[in-house]
């Protein structure tokens, strides 16, 4: 356990000193979310209403976690992917890199809402309710769109299957995250909006368990 546990953050190290180490490539995300933030703000000119809002908010954090994620694995030169293979168990493999992709998906997504605040006068009549949506979003993901990236690292890194698999898996996702922060917006009472929280509870559940059962036997290939 304690072998397991150092190399998990060792992982999780290796891949934040990775990305201080290419702040271009973060900086492109930034650029590309506040770029079309600042588009939608040209034409709806602050009459954008709740509903419309929030389907833009996740359609931003869809194609700003596709960019993000899909170079997980392939992005690793072949030496480093024969290290990982030599010394790493794949589950914490895997694990480590779901958690990285998580703390820079939330990170964007913070940064996109404090972009939208002060574009547009967003009226969140359940704010708690929103982050927790915007936190289990970024899981599930994160999650979904590195185990894809694990599989096409395997297609001759070619990046582009990575959103022509993802897409199918993350409709269920995207359409119950779209739901349950739509009513934190509203204002629904926790006890109306707990069937979204506790299915996007066991989707990220099933994602995770596919991830621990199906990486594994992609990493031997």
């Amino acid at each position: 356990m304690k072998v397991v546990l150092k190399q998990y953050f060792h992982l999780v190290n290796h891949e934040l000193r990775l990305e201080f180490n290419n702040q271009h490539a973060l900086m492109s995300l930034l650029v590309y979310s506040l770029a079309t933030i600042f588009i939608a703000y040209i034409s709806y000119r602050q009459s954008l209403d709740p509903i419309t809002w929030n389907a833009l908010f996740w359609i931003i954090m869809l194609f700003a976690a596709t960019n993000a994620i899909a170079r997980s694995f392939i992005q690793e030169s072949k030496g480093l992917q024969l290290f990982h293979y030599t010394f790493m168990n794949p589950s914490v493999v895997i694990l480590a890199k779901t958690t990285y992709n998580v703390l820079l998906l939330s990170f964007l997504g913070v940064i996109n809402l404090v972009a939208f605040s002060l574009f547009f006068s967003l009226d969140i009549n359940d704010f708690g309710q929103f982050i927790l949506g915007l936190l289990l979003g970024s899981f599930g993901l994160s999650a979904v769109l590195t185990l894809v990236s694990g599989i096409v690292s395997k297609a001759h890194n070619q990046s582009a299957l990575v959103a022509i698999l993802g897409f199918p898996l993350l409709f269920p996702l995207l359409i119950t995250i779209i739901k349950f922060s739509g009513n934190a917006i509203r204002g629904v009472e926790w006890t109306l909006n707990q069937p979204n929280f506790f299915l996007l509870i066991a989707l990220n559940s099933i994602i995770v368990a596919l991830s621990f059962l199906l990486f594994p036997y992609l990493w031997r290939d």
